[in-house]
């Protein structure tokens, strides 16, 4: 069986217990994630063979962030040990009107500092059959954007399939310089996955129509983006994940896909959020799975993908450990969260 390579950053994830506030908690939940690495683990919970590409720490809090990814069945063999620093994000849940906050403490990580000349990638993508990656990864710098370059034109050379979740960070570039190296990678992708904001922040195609803040999206406006990023870059595929915010605890929840001809749309979820962060990354993981199992069914696919996240969206921390049997069955109608016996 082929397998799935992601690249990107794992990172120690620190949170107040419920929805404390920073400032009001003595204690902090440590687990560990990262948008590529959220995806792995996705993958692997559906029974995927899926493999991590990275560079961490050669110390405890290094084999610590491994380990989360050993636990559910992720392939590390491609993570690089060096450096002296894992990335650290705290995360304050948001509740009702108080949004959720994130605060990055992630210069100099071991991933950030680390040198082009450092991943074979003809040997990291040998029995591959997809590469996936964000544009996290190029924003955290140095030889980073060159890394990414490197990687998905191996991979269109060897006939690996490539996705990319914009996932833009204005925290970690502006959007100037996220437009110049993501218009550069952007050839060599077959799959682009986007948010409501995404393509605007990084390509300036806005969806007509809608406005984020108020909660209010228009489907034909995100239509015609998908046409634009697919016209501009030549991408096979288009999906797009549709949220809107009611408050910071419940959201309506759906997604689009886009293969140059038609858009298909999957039925909206209204969401009591547990925990929305690793929330599209979800998504893009139900998204490759589904791509890969059952290729040319397009409403299988979206409908799939936004099940997915649907889920993750009720269980804390970053990881989906939603199985295929626990999508498809929300998939199939079964969303009236009664006790199974």
């Amino acid at each position: 069986m082929s397998k799935i390579v992601t690249f990107g950053e794992i990172m120690m994830r620190l949170n107040p217990p419920g929805y404390l506030k920073l400032l009001q908690t003595d204690s902090l939940n440590v687990s560990f994630a990262g948008g590529e690495a959220n995806v792995c683990v996705s993958l692997a919970n559906y029974g995927d063979e899926a493999a991590f590409v990275s560079k961490v720490p050669a110390h405890e809090l290094g084999q610590c962030a491994v380990n989360a990814l050993r636990r559910y069945g992720v392939d590390t063999s491609g993570v690089l040990r060096g450096g002296i620093r894992l990335g650290v994000y705290y995360v304050e849940k948001g509740a009702s009107q108080r949004g959720s906050k994130v605060i990055y403490d992630r210069a100099g990580s071991a991933i950030a500092l680390a040198g082009r000349g450092e991943f074979d990638w003809a040997g990291l993508l040998d029995g591959a059959d997809w590469f996936h990656f964000t544009g996290i990864t190029p924003a955290l710098g140095g030889d980073m954007p060159k890394v990414c370059l490197d990687a998905v034109k191996t991979a269109r050379a060897k006939g690996v399939t490539v996705s990319c979740d914009l996932n833009y960070r204005g925290k970690l570039w502006g959007r100037e310089t996220a437009c110049q190296i993501m218009t550069e990678l952007m050839p060599y992708v077959d799959v682009c996955i986007a948010n409501e904001e995404d393509a605007k922040d990084v390509f300036g195609i806005a969806a007509e129509n809608t406005d984020v803040t108020a909660g209010k999206l228009d489907r034909e406006g995100y239509v015609s983006v998908a046409r634009q990023l697919q016209e501009r870059f030549g991408f096979r595929r288009v999906a797009i994940t549709l949220r809107s915010s009611i408050s910071a605890s419940d959201n309506d929840w759906s997604g689009m896909l886009y293969d140059g001809d038609r858009a298909y749309f999957a039925k909206n979820y209204r969401i009591h959020l547990v925990d929305r962060v690793g929330g599209g990354d979800s998504f893009g993981g139900g998204l490759i799975h589904a791509m890969r199992k059952w290729p040319g069914d397009d409403q299988k696919i979206i409908d799939f993908a936004v099940a997915a996240s649907c889920l993750k969206q009720t269980i804390e921390f970053d990881f989906n450990l939603a199985s295929e049997q626990d999508v498809l069955s929300l998939c199939g109608g079964n969303a009236s969260g009664r006790v199974q016996r």
